[in-house]
């Protein structure tokens, strides 16, 4: 059965102790919940990550968020873990030993999250093992850097339309703070969204 809003509040209720959401989290965490591409826009400080935080606790399978750094993927993944909710990240600063346990914990279904950066998502090896998994949604943090009209330019983000391309049945959520409407078009064209709200 397809997860509802009021699952996502019980969620948010549960692990976060809020009692609603802001303006907007609501049509972006809807949008997660039906599966269907979207790019949000809110500021710093506008709750972008619970848009995919939560439904990523009500949907089965494992949701994949993409952050540019590697400080930033530490902090949510410790808050989240602190919240109650298995999740991880894959980046260069872990073990083989760290990743082999993780990548394991995947397989059992044990973790909701899983962060990591561009260049490691475009692996050959991570794209075959995440082809393995039931994926709920791709998560696309700090989505400006894909484009070349944004302040934050990251070539490596441009690769990122090769998920609708191996992953079709999984939903592609690019969230930023700051987005002119060139780079609000420019991210939709490089990510391949689908009639995105």
């Amino acid at each position: 059965m397809q997860p509802t809003l009021d699952d996502a509040r019980k969620a948010l209720q549960t692990y976060w102790g809020y009692s609603g959401f802001r303006p907007l989290q609501e049509e972006a965490i809807q949008r997660v919940l039906s599966g269907e591409d979207s790019l949000t826009v809110l500021p710093t400080g506008g709750g972008k990550s619970l848009c995919f935080q939560t439904p990523a606790v009500c949907l089965p399978g494992l949701a994949v968020v993409l952050s540019p750094l590697i400080s930033l993927m530490k902090d949510q993944v410790d808050g989240l873990n602190a919240c109650g909710i298995q999740a991880a990240f894959v980046n260069s600063t872990q073990s083989a030993e760290e990743k082999r346990l993780i990548a394991e914990q995947i397989r059992a279904g044990q973790i909701k999250l899983l962060y990591v950066a561009p260049e490691r998502l475009l692996t050959a090896r991570m794209l075959d093992f995440l082809e393995e998994l039931s994926v709920s949604f791709f998560a696309i943090d700090e989505a400006h850097c894909i484009s070349a009209w944004g302040h934050d330019f990251r070539p490596e983000y441009r690769g990122l339309k090769v998920l609708k391309e191996r992953f079709p049945q999984a939903a592609v959520h690019a969230y930023t703070a700051t987005a002119s409407q060139s780079v609000r078009e420019d991210i939709v064209r490089q990510l391949a969204l689908k009639r995105p709200q």
